[in-house]
């Protein structure tokens, strides 16, 4: 079971992750914020462009044999997240000291995910491990280009959705040399929604249809 190490409760725990979340940001060239009290669904705010990206944090040290499970739910006494309160989920892995840069969207559309095992290290079976594209993922917390701001205006299912926020992440990990002071531990290759191999072009068909 999750021991609270270092620290009297739980809460304080939790606010001293925010602390590092925050700091971190701002290492990465992000402006932050804090809503007052505690009464917000979200943690910190992240600056990015003109919005306001809500980020609610979370944090695990609780080490299974798959890797370190992280739970993605509110306490007891508080209602579920909602894609109208919370923008990402930032996760952190306290034991290796990585973060997460979780879309929400990922884990709250169609059936909310309650928690996630997050394995920051090459894990054996790759395939079992959908959020690991989102490791260090800062890049997704830049502001949107038009182009992805028109494709995000257009989603209208789960598939695309998902889609999309992979879309952003493979573009955020090219753009993470144009933000000054941003870190380039990003991700290599963000998760793919799709296992399916992507259709063939009309001229790789018109050239199997010769053959």
């Amino acid at each position: 079971m999750t021991q609270c190490k270092g620290f009297r409760t739980f809460k304080e725990r939790g606010e001293w992750v925010e602390l590092q979340f925050m700091a971190r940001a701002v290492r990465n060239g992000f402006k932050v914020s804090k809503p007052w009290g505690d009464s917000s669904a979200y943690d910190v705010g992240i600056e990015s462009g003109e919005r306001i990206l809500r980020v609610q944090v979370k944090s695990t040290d609780c080490r299974t044999q798959y890797g370190y499970l992280c739970q993605f739910k509110p306490n007891a006494h508080s209602k579920p997240y909602t894609l109208k309160q919370v923008d990402f989920f930032a996760a952190y892995v306290i034991p290796e000291d990585v973060w997460y840069l979780i879309p929400a969207v990922v884990l709250l559309r169609g059936k909310p995910k309650k928690a996630v095992t997050l394995l920051p290290e090459k894990p054996r079976h790759p395939e079992r491990y959908k959020c690991e594209g989102y490791r260090e993922a800062w890049g997704l917390l830049l502001p949107e280009r038009p182009q992805e701001s028109e494709a995000r205006s257009k989603v209208t299912s789960k598939a695309t959705d998902v889609s999309v926020c992979s879309t952003r992440a493979k573009s955020a990990v090219l753009r993470q040399g144009d933000a000054p002071g941003l870190s380039r531990r990003g991700p290599t290759r963000p998760p793919s929604p799709h296992s399916a191999s992507p259709p063939a072009t009309a001229s790789a068909r018109t050239a199997k249809s010769r053959r």
